[in-house]
């Protein structure tokens, strides 16, 4: 496959693999009872939406990207048990099909969904600019007067959001909401992890 080229389907169901869900940019497909298969596709996802046109290589950069961070997480947290098993292509794919899947698969563990997406916050930017010069708040949590955009905070906060289906949008929530969601101890551990990823960099 030439390096130019946009890959923003992929069809493994016609070669027998079940396809477990599509998101906004990749491709989930079961390989076993334990194992899923998620591709990253080229695709291009602007505020929850599906744009026609895709960004070349994008789904193999996306997927080195979370390689290195994965290893960089067991190396700094070698407590934490991540899904990722492997970024290797399985036997069972197909030789036509392997040329457009490489560089851009990873082979993980099953685990139930966690319905939150963790976000740490280290500046004040984005959709907690427009909320704190509303309400003086960052997903519900009080924060001091006078910040400026893009300002740094004094320290990084978590700000989780819900995680949409595709098509919709996802939510920001107050911490508080997301324990509601997911449990104290859940949304602790969470909270924990996401800040000390955080200040991995």
């Amino acid at each position: 496959m030439s390096s130019d080229q946009v890959v923003t389907k992929i069809d493994l169901e016609s070669h027998g693999f079940k396809k477990v869900a599509s998101g906004k940019v990749r491709e989930i497909y079961e390989l076993d009872n334990d194992t899923l298969l998620f591709v990253a596709t080229d695709r291009i996802s602007a505020y929850d939406v599906i744009l026609d046109n895709g960004i070349p290589t994008k789904g193999a950069l996306l997927t080195q990207l979370s390689a290195h961070w994965f290893s960089l997480i067991a190396s700094e947290l070698p407590h934490l048990k991540t899904h990722l098993l492997t970024t290797s292509l399985p036997p069972s794919i197909p030789a036509s099909l392997r040329p457009a899947l490489e560089n851009r698969t990873m082979q993980v563990r099953k685990h139930p969904i966690l319905p939150l997406e963790s976000i740490v916050r280290g500046y004040i930017t984005g959709s907690a600019w427009a909320e704190y010069q509303r309400s003086g708040t960052v997903h519900g949590i009080p924060m001091p007067a006078g910040l400026k955009e893009s300002q740094k905070l004094e320290r990084p906060i978590w700000t989780p959001s819900t995680k949409a289906e595709q098509g919709a949008h996802d939510e920001n929530i107050s911490p508080a909401k997301a324990r509601e969601i997911v449990g104290e101890e859940v949304a602790r551990k969470v909270e924990e992890v996401s800040l000390r990823v955080y200040g991995m960099v």
